[in-house]
């Protein structure tokens, strides 16, 4: 059903796929949009080491929240800056790509420590990121990618 990487020498491990999903904080997520357009969106994540899954915050509405209500199959791309080869120019990046399901945390309890979890990522300060849950606890979902298939792959952009 999923597609394995066509050059294999580009594949990457399972493992350096974790490793970039848990060292990069954003990604593209796409999901079927209007009309059958696929709709792309930067996003930030969470990745979970202890159950392989990536979460997500949102607000309540929009056109992401319409395209996951009729269908729940995304794709989630995450890459890295790359590293530049000796002549400065060129780059050797790394990518990943996550097919599979995502849905809304339905506990609030637990969708609010993801949150947590998930701003620590871009601060340390949790009097800040408490303040910011409370403000927006009510306008806000959590959402969980219960991965099907992750497949990555080094390029050498030349």
């Amino acid at each position: 059903m999923f597609r394995e990487v066509a050059r294999t020498k580009q594949r990457m491990t399972e493992t350096e796929c974790i490793e970039l999903l848990q060292s990069e904080r954003c990604g593209v997520l796409s999901v079927l949009g209007d009309d059958g357009y696929p709709y792309g969106l930067p996003i930030d994540h969470w990745y979970c080491a202890e159950n392989g899954r990536l979460y997500f915050h949102s607000g309540k509405k929009g056109h992401k929240i319409d395209a996951l209500r009729r269908s729940d199959k995304v794709s989630y791309c995450v890459y890295d800056a790359g590293t530049p080869d000796a002549d400065n120019w060129s780059l050797h990046r790394k990518s990943v790509i996550v097919f599979g399901r995502m849905h809304p945390v339905e506990d609030e309890a637990e969708a609010m420590e993801i949150v947590t979890k998930l701003s620590l990522q871009f601060t340390d300060d949790r009097n800040y990121i408490e303040r910011e849950i409370e403000k927006l606890r009510g306008a806000t979902l959590v959402f969980e990618l219960i991965p099907a298939w992750i497949t990555g792959k080094r390029v050498h952009e030349a």
